[in-house]
């Protein structure tokens, strides 16, 4: 029996992909059973699949989440960070699993996912991809082999010229994975770009940079800087279709699951 996935954000980059990768059967065992965005989209009232680009699906771009929500198995939400936390005490109630894309979540809007998860199963993600994950790991077990020898951590990553939030979901995810290689608190340590007269760089610091331009689907760096070498970490992503298969397939492990927070590493057993 497939499992019935509404799309929260579906007029988006995002949201358009997870739709043609759904008809596509990129991921199988999944059927599309609603498809919602904002008032004002373009394509509201249109076939879901025309607007993706992909074949009908019979179902109409829609603005009201509680037409489809209470009987979906899942939703993904690639949505806003408003749109996320305010739909989370609805969601909660519905029992619906939840599988969060959206960045530029804030700490009270993080907060307002950990109380849903408290009542239903939710992935939250900066990123959803194989690689990306598979990053992360690789930067914490680095930073932890180089704990205490002197090297400094920054982070690049490069965006479209569209992308509303910096540093990136994924950006601030890396940094998090370094930050715990060396026993840092992002949030204690985090310096977002520079200008003008900063003084020397502080030992306990890491960098976060963001580029903006043209049609970029997602590059990040981390950069470990040493005293007569440097090591970088890179992910490039060349097609959204990565993020998007990676999201079904958080849908598909996660429907059913005990109410909790998981995270993409959770559903690809890294």
């Amino acid at each position: 029996m497939a499992t019935n996935v509404v799309i929260l954000g579906a007029a988006g980059r995002m949201g358009k992909a997870l739709i043609r990768c759904i008809q596509e059967e990129k991921v199988q065992g999944l059927a599309l059973s609603g498809a919602v965005d904002l008032w004002d989209v373009p394509d509201l009232g249109t076939d879901a699949g025309l607007m993706a680009g992909t074949k009908e699906t019979g179902l109409q771009l829609i603005n009201n989440l509680e037409e489809v929500g209470p009987d979906a198995d899942v939703i993904i939400d690639f949505s806003s960070h408003h749109g996320t936390a305010g739909n989370a005490p609805r969601i909660a109630e519905w029992g619906t699993a939840w599988v969060i894309g959206t960045t530029g979540l804030n700490e009270e809007e993080l907060a307002a996912i950990n109380a849903a998860a408290e009542k239903i199963p939710v992935v939250l993600s900066g990123n959803m991809s194989l690689g990306i994950n598979l990053l992360s790991n690789l930067v914490e077990a680095g930073a932890r082999a180089l704990k205490g020898r002197g090297y400094d951590i920054e982070v690049t990553e490069r965006h479209h010229n569209q992308k509303k939030d910096a540093p990136s979901g994924t950006a601030l995810m890396l940094g998090r994975a370094a930050a715990a290689g060396y026993g840092w608190d992002l949030k204690d340590v985090q310096a977002d770009g520079r200008s003008g007269l900063v003084g020397e760089r502080p030992q306990e610091e890491i960098g976060f940079h963001a580029v903006r331009g043209g049609d970029i689907v997602g590059d990040h760096t981390v950069m470990l800087a040493g005293m007569g070498e440097l090591l970088e970490l890179s992910h490039r992503a060349t097609s959204r279709d990565v993020f998007a298969i990676g999201a079904l397939q958080a849908a598909s492990w996660v429907a059913g699951k005990d109410a909790k927070l998981y995270s993409m590493k959770d559903v690809l057993g890294l």
